[in-house]
């Protein structure tokens, strides 16, 4: 499927908002199935580098398979418009600087505006999902507290285990039991990052809120879903597209019957090696 790129700049408490979209066009001798013209919305959330290579990539992976998809500019109060950090020792700084430096009411109020333009858009059906790659992820699970979201792909998502995200820190895991949307978080089993201990704290907190989630941990390393650099794994990169494509596919319209279904039991999904059948429990 063809896209149409564009920006526009939304306003948010903060400031204007530099924000990329990408539409699907339908091929000539394709047509769209379901609603001509109308897809769901997908914000898709950065890495600390904002829109680099890989994340322009990856938004335009998903809106080729069918989604409207918005990426904001996370740090639009504290670098000028169109600012893309490099993946080097002072991008890296940079960004791990203003993760920190911008308030968590400041990061809630620009997934807002996001949703927000989505769903005022007449070429958007109303389905709204979230997704995001290190701090992205966390933000897409800060996402789903907004009960418009209906799915979020998290994807090695930082500090929700340490609540450090922002100044002054965040409240994400004391808040998980707000979120009313499917989940689906993923992770690399060797990112330092989020160890395991880590990794169990978010797990706990999701099952003792009785979420509908389901839990994914890779033979990776952080960023191996980033195509540069020596960490990205295409093939583990490959079947996160495809589980995440999955999960949005299962967002209801507003004609859809009730899933009885969805909100099933967890499943928890442990693949232990590249190329190994993974183990569910349920």
């Amino acid at each position: 499927m063809r896209l149409e790129q564009s920006q526009v700049e939304l306003p948010t408490p903060t400031g204007p908002m530099r924000t990329y979209l990408y539409r699907p066009v339908a091929d000539p001798g394709r047509p769209l199935t379901g609603d001509p013209g109308r897809f769901p919305g997908l914000v898709l959330f950065s890495e600390i580098y904002q829109r680099t290579g890989p994340i322009h990539r990856m938004a335009a992976t998903m809106a080729g398979h069918g989604l409207l998809v918005v990426v904001p500019e996370i740090f639009h109060e504290l670098e000028p418009p169109g600012t893309v950090l490099p993946y080097d020792a002072e991008g890296t700084a940079s960004g791990n600087h203003h993760k920190v430096a911008k308030p968590i009411s400041a990061y809630d109020s620009d997934s807002r505006a996001a949703v927000d333009h989505l769903v005022s858009r007449p070429d958007c059906d109303g389905r709204i999902g979230a997704m995001g790659v290190c701090i992205g992820g966390h933000l897409a699970f800060r996402c789903a507290l907004d009960p418009r979201v209906q799915a979020a792909l998290c994807i090695y998502a930082t500090d929700i285990h340490k609540g450090t995200l922002g100044l002054g820190g965040d409240d994400s895991l004391s808040r998980a039991g707000e979120i009313k949307g499917e989940l689906m978080m993923i992770w690399g089993r060797q990112d330092p990052h989020i160890p395991f201990e880590g990794r169990a704290k978010i797990q706990a907190a999701l099952s003792a809120n009785d979420l509908c989630f389901t839990w994914h941990e890779l033979s990776g390393a952080h960023a191996f879903m980033r195509d540069e650099g020596p960490r990205h794994d295409p093939a583990l990169a490959l079947l996160v597209y495809r589980m995440g494509l999955d999960l949005l596919g299962r967002m209801p319209t507003q004609t859809s019957p009730p899933d009885p279904l969805s909100h099933a039991a967890v499943v928890n999904f442990v693949a232990r090696e590249r190329g190994s059948a993974g183990e569910s429990r349920s």
